[in-house]
């Protein structure tokens, strides 16, 4: 079954090279800048180049003052403190960051993270229960990356005597703030709200420096918040963006032994961008978590000793080999469930579900479902009675937690984020969930929005492409979510000789357009049947460094025949 083709669409004004103003900028940059509407002037030289003196007031966030003013008593009481975090890149990177944060003041927490598999995500009473039988009983629990809308497991901690402090960036739900100490999210507030959590947990320790110093450098820690804001794939805007610059100019140098060994597993060269992070170092932290071994993660990212740092990468890399067969196996089988029943030209969702699916791949296999079909797409691992746990992942345009609202009668608990949710469902309700969320669809979309559309910044000739063009082009990194990373197309476009088939079905090419070569690769591009040459290609470009040559090298994004 084939996916609908796209749609190639500029995204503005067409790239001329003579309209350029003679500015500080080169052309294609003053471009970009203008397609993207960034700011000018000074705005425009802080978004270029972000200074970390630049960050803002960490106490615009709500309940911070809070937040600091309880933490600081814990420190002056001696309290028992357990942090409590989610088991993804973020949950481990914010259980981390915490941890390193309290050290600073003498405390020494324990930790805990739930498992996916058999106590769900968040501040469920199946992982507290498990949580309060490991250790002794704290004073103080902080919620990291979780626990925004566990309106009555933090009641059933009161009820207990422990106070909880949530430090999260997850949406608010429906029955109001959880009766907590302090609820630290930006998504309460107005100033903020695109951080992930180890981003409000490094404004909590902000903070606390700011209101008793003690002896520690954010700023040692800062590649662990570039880490879970690429993983996370929240907006690569402000702070944000400013956080990650600085973080992958410190991750190749970082003083944190798991990075570093996870850098050496992955081969990466002394150069840290951001596809390094989130095809390199995020899998394989997120991979413990799927695989159910959230503890392997966080030790890996915790330890002090080299030798045992690089045992764990080991052992992360393994899970991420075992999750990649999980992934192979689930796709090919949700592809022929999705050749028996699904029309991509007529339905505008896709829900499919198993009793056989792993639950910690399935999100993984909605991403790729709902990039391949351009579909809203939930993908449901069910357990032996019958209640599934669902991970999805949206197009623009479409709410999963609005979708999630309008669905509640069918679902026994859901929510997440606007672009990636999770559910949990019955699976003799799976029918009427698919039926109600494609209704859901229908009614908050146009047709122009459910087809399958690749925006471009410019169309350039393989000529124009150099090194110096690409240092021009670096001057706009991080990309990510709100800074896509900008797609190029080029005309009339041939092989130079037979493309090379690499694993996973990726393509290596060697291509020519008039006297120019760019090597290029394209991923998954052995599952895509490709015109005959000459081609139009739709593009983005990347910095190819090996045995200490750097190459610019193109990632095809689609292929289409000449025009």
């Amino acid at each position: 079954m084939r996916a609908l083709p796209y749609r190639w669409i500029s995204r503005g004004e067409p790239f001329r090279e003579k309209d350029a103003s003679q500015g500080s900028f080169p052309a294609i940059l003053e471009h970009l800048i203008r397609q993207r509407g960034l700011p000018a002037g000074d705005d425009l030289e802080g978004f270029l180049n972000p200074r970390l003196r630049d960050l803002a007031d960490p106490f615009l966030i709500p309940d911070m003052q809070l937040a600091v003013d309880r933490l600081l008593l814990a420190v002056d009481r001696g309290e028992k403190v357990c942090i409590y975090g989610d088991y993804d890149v973020d949950g481990v990177t914010s259980i981390t960051l915490m941890r390193k944060i309290l050290h600073a003041y003498g405390v020494e927490p324990r930790h805990f993270i739930p498992r996916r598999s058999s106590e769900g995500y968040g501040l469920s009473t199946a992982a507290l229960k498990r949580c309060m039988s490991e250790g002794a009983k704290p004073d103080l629990l902080i919620s990291v990356d979780c626990g925004t809308v566990s309106v009555d497991e933090v009641a059933a901690l009161n009820a207990d005597g422990i106070d909880v402090v949530i430090v999260d960036h997850h949406e608010p739900g429906h029955r109001g703030k959880p009766d907590c100490v302090a609820l630290v999210n930006p998504k309460c507030g107005t100033e903020f709200a695109y951080l992930c959590a180890a981003g409000v947990v490094f404004k909590l320790g902000h903070a606390m420096l700011k209101a008793r110093p003690a002896d520690l450098d954010l700023k040692e820690l800062i590649d662990l918040v570039a880490v879970a804001t690429i993983s996370d794939i929240v907006p690569m805007i402000g702070e944000n963006r400013l956080l990650v610059r600085h973080g992958l100019k410190r991750l190749p140098q970082t003083l944190n032994p798991g990075l570093k060994a996870l850098q050496e597993v992955t081969g990466m060269n002394g150069h840290a961008t951001s596809m390094d992070v989130g095809f390199r170092i995020g899998p394989r932290l997120n991979a413990a978590g799927r695989m159910d071994s959230p503890e392997d993660a966080l030790e890996t990212l915790l330890t002090d000793c080299k030798r045992l740092a690089f045992e764990f990468a080991e052992k992360l890399d393994r899970y991420n080999r075992d999750r990649q067969q999980y992934e192979t196996r689930i796709r090919k089988e949700a592809l022929e469930m999705l050749d028996a029943s699904f029309d991509p030209s007529r339905d505008p969702v896709i829900v499919l579900g198993s009793r056989d699916w792993h639950p910690g791949v399935v999100g993984i296999v909605a991403s790729r479902l709902m990039r391949q079909f351009h579909k809203p797409t939930f993908v449901v691992a069910i357990d032996s009675e019958g209640v599934g746990k669902g991970s999805g992942r949206s197009i623009e345009g479409v709410s999963l937690v609005e979708a999630i609202d309008s669905c509640r009668d069918d679902l026994l608990a859901g929510g997440g984020h606007a672009m990636a949710a999770g559910l949990s469902i019955h699976e003799d309700k799976m029918d009427a969930f698919r039926e109600r969320f494609a209704e859901y669809v229908l009614n908050h979309t146009n047709e122009q929005q459910r087809q399958p559309t690749l925006c471009y910044d410019a169309e350039i000739s393989f000529s124009q492409l150099s090194l110096e063009f690409l240092a021009s082009y670096d001057l706009l990194q991080p990309f990510g979510n709100g800074n896509p990373q900008p797609v190029f197309i080029s005309r009339g476009v041939s092989l130079s000789r037979p493309p090379v088939h690499m694993k996973n079905n990726h393509l290596r090419f060697m291509l020519r357009q008039g006297y120019a070569e760019q090597d290029a690769v394209f991923f998954g591009g052995g599952e895509k049947p490709l015109p005959d040459p000459p081609w139009d290609i739709a593009f983005t470009i990347d910095r190819n460094t090996f045995r200490g040559r750097t190459m610019l090298q193109l990632v095809i994004q689609d292929v289409r025949a000449a025009e």
